[in-house]
């Protein structure tokens, strides 16, 4: 019998969320994103620091399953530094799936390098590229898709599958990325429970805490964002509370819903929440030897630190000066505009001078909008 495009996307789901927490799942969970949107691989790559000298980590190119470390080599080796796409993709809207094609100028197509060699033994030439949200600390997470098996080229139902994985793509990468940077590439439930740098929480199917780790402690006793309200987990603020809500809810359906997790920024500053939360359900294979009241793990990140923001990479992708880039950022930071003029040992109208230069530039009204498109590339 067939499988029906959602069960196919359910599966995918429960791989991926398998994955999460263990290294070793990723084939598996690469291989049925490639049978279920029909092309012949994919690759997760994040990116850190400037455009000049800049670093990639791999959490795989996976063709048919397989992780290729021979092209990952290759690319971080050959093709990364100097590769036209990488600053593109940096300016791109989250979540926007573009054409290969379109990240390089006609001439590029002719001649680049990336393109004409790496590009055609990745079977990606006529593949598609997408720009997802990054945690703190790294500039840009890019999932790239490979041309589609069918000659034909792209369908809309391949294009409708990738745009409803995008944001547990997104998740998967971050919790990756969160656990190997606590050293575990494996993570069993109770793993998580010891991770360093962030909070943890399992919660049975009735939203009831049944185990949380010393950061997740600290959070639900300040109670400004989060809290154990009878023993559930809850959010504080009324804002928050309905997008909060639905995400549990999702994530903890009645018995025989698939269940569907996800994250939220939770918080009072708009443009610098101050908690990412990222809620996984669990699979079967996790409640084998643990607890089986475990229906879903709470993963907890403080993001109210200001993210990484690196001059030069704001100056490139800005299209700013080194001194419109410091003021730019520092304003991000909080810094008042009598402070940036000291650390700049310029007046105060100078600073004024150039943020009207940046706002201009690009059409914006005020400072709000210009910390907006700075933490766009940060």
């Amino acid at each position: 019998m067939a499988v029906s495009e959602q069960e196919a996307f359910e599966r995918v789901l429960r791989s991926s969320y398998a994955a999460m927490l263990d290294d070793a799942r990723c084939p598996e969970a690469f291989a049925l994103i490639d049978e279920t949107c029909g092309v012949k691989g994919t690759s997760l790559l994040v990116g850190q620091g400037p455009r000049v000298d800049g670093r990639v980590t791999l959490l795989g190119m996976y063709r048919h399953g397989q992780r290729r470390l021979d092209l990952e080599s290759d690319y971080v080796a050959n093709y990364y530094h100097r590769d036209e796409r990488v600053p593109r993709i940096r300016r791109l809207a989250y979540d926007h799936l573009v054409p290969t094609t379109e990240l390089f100028s006609a001439e590029e197509l002719k001649a680049s390098a990336t393109y004409n060699e790496f590009c055609a033994k990745a079977e990606c030439q006529n593949g598609l590229l997408v720009r997802l949200e990054a945690p703190r600390g790294y500039t840009h997470v890019t999932w790239a898709i490979t041309e589609p098996v069918a000659p034909r080229g792209w369908d809309s139902s391949q294009i409708r599958m990738l745009e409803r994985l995008l944001p547990h793509i997104r998740q998967l990468a971050t919790v990756r990325l969160m656990l190997t940077s606590s050293g575990l590439l494996v993570a069993s439930l109770q793993d998580l429970l010891g991770a360093r740098g962030f909070g943890v929480l399992h919660l049975d199917r009735r939203r009831r805490i049944v185990a949380a780790n010393g950061r997740a402690e600290d959070t639900l006793r300040s109670a400004e964002l989060l809290s154990d309200e009878g023993g559930r987990l809850r959010a504080c603020l009324p804002k928050d509370r309905r997008r909060f809500d639905r995400l549990l809810a999702d994530a903890l359906p009645p018995r025989g819903v698939a269940a569907v997790g996800g994250s939220v920024s939770l918080g009072s500053p708009p443009l610098l929440p101050g908690l990412v939360v990222h809620v996984k359900p669990t699979v079967g294979s996790e409640t084998d030897y643990e607890d089986r009241r475990i229906a879903a793990s709470v993963l907890i990140v403080e993001s109210s630190r200001q993210p990484c923001l690196e001059p030069v990479l704001v100056a490139e992708a800005l299209g700013l000066t080194p001194a419109e880039a410091k003021v730019a950022i520092w304003l991000t930071e909080g810094k008042r505009v009598g402070e940036i003029a000291e650390a700049l040992g310029r007046t105060e109208s100078t600073v004024y001078w150039h943020l009207s230069q940046i706002y201009a530039r690009h059409g914006l009204s005020g400072q709000a909008d210009l910390v907006r498109l700075v933490l766009s590339v940060a």
